[in-house]
């Protein structure tokens, strides 16, 4: 788990799943794959294998070690809902989060409808849970709306969007049953330009929907200096946690033995055999929103 992220809607991130496959012109310039990839062949670093999709079964207890109470994004380097991850670990990453109740867990996926189908099914018993907030991410109208739909089709408790990178005006939003929307720019040296007209937008619809509103940034080659202002002032609104106590000490012995009995049940970490990526740079050239890489 890293502490004092970086990220600035969340507190801290844990990484039980490490590596992803592109999916939509939103994945084009991903933050996490660049990172990783460059310590590809590093012996001993956790990104040895680069951004080749693994489960990390040790890390399956470490919310339940950290026990001041903190919002935590989980993999933030990868996708809980990958379709090569089994069913029986996603369930496990959950029972955990449902085992550390004194944090906030926010999941964020692209695989809406695998997010629907395990909600709706072998996960039902976290969907409800007040601490555990789902959320699908949204960059266009033609991958990123449809993702909305089979959110709200989830019995979800706590839904949110994370509209980043915003590639264009995504038009007429229905918020209903959206707790929360974070808005953002891409970043880095192929970053793709965001107008503020767009950003506009979804925070006017937000207001008059109730919904919650998060500028994270403009974005661009120097995110730093593009800054996160809209209109002279900064949004950061988020939902108000909703988390329990820190147990005793009997009960989070307890909690403890039981996600490292979650942890061991699945071994040592696992090299899933994925392609590097499932969707390549010649097929993202085709979609709305990308371009040729450099």
């Amino acid at each position: 788990m890293s502490d004092n992220s970086s990220i600035e809607w969340t507190d801290a991130t844990w990484n039980p799943l490490r590596g992803c496959t592109k999916v939509s012109p939103g994945c084009k310039h991903c933050y996490a794959e660049t990172f990783a990839e460059r310590f590809r062949g590093v012996h001993g670093h956790p990104y040895e294998q680069g951004f080749d999709l693994r489960l990390v079964p040790e890390k399956l207890a470490e919310p339940l070690r950290w026990k001041t109470s903190r919002m935590v994004f989980v993999n933030s380097m990868s996708d809980l809902f990958h379709e090569k991850v089994p069913d029986e670990y996603v369930v496990a990453v959950a029972k955990v989060m449902g085992l550390a109740n004194w944090h906030t867990f926010q999941v964020l996926t692209k695989r809406a409808d695998r997010l629907r189908v395990l909600l709706s099914g072998k996960l039902r018993f976290a969907a409800k849970l007040q601490h555990v907030w789902w959320g699908v991410s949204v960059e266009d109208k033609k991958y990123g709306l449809p993702r909305i739909a089979q959110l709200r089709r989830t019995p979800a408790r706590t839904r949110f969007l994370s509209i980043e990178p915003l590639l264009e005006d995504v038009g007429d939003l229905d918020l209903a049953g959206v707790a929360w929307v974070i808005v953002g720019g891409e970043s880095g040296a192929d970053a793709r330009p965001v107008q503020r007209q767009w950003v506009r937008s979804i925070r006017d619809q937000c207001a008059r929907q109730n919904v919650a509103f998060f500028f994270k940034q403009w974005g661009g080659v120097r995110k730093g200096k593009s800054g996160r202002e809209l209109d002279n002032r900064t949004y950061d609104d988020t939902p108000a946690p909703r988390v329990a106590p820190y147990p005793n000490v009997s009960e989070y012995q307890r909690r403890l033995q039981e996600a490292q009995r979650l942890s061991e049940a699945f071994g040592p970490r696992v090299l899933l055999p994925i392609a590097r990526s499932a969707l390549g740079d010649r097929d993202l050239k085709k979609m709305p929103g990308s371009r040729a890489p450099a």
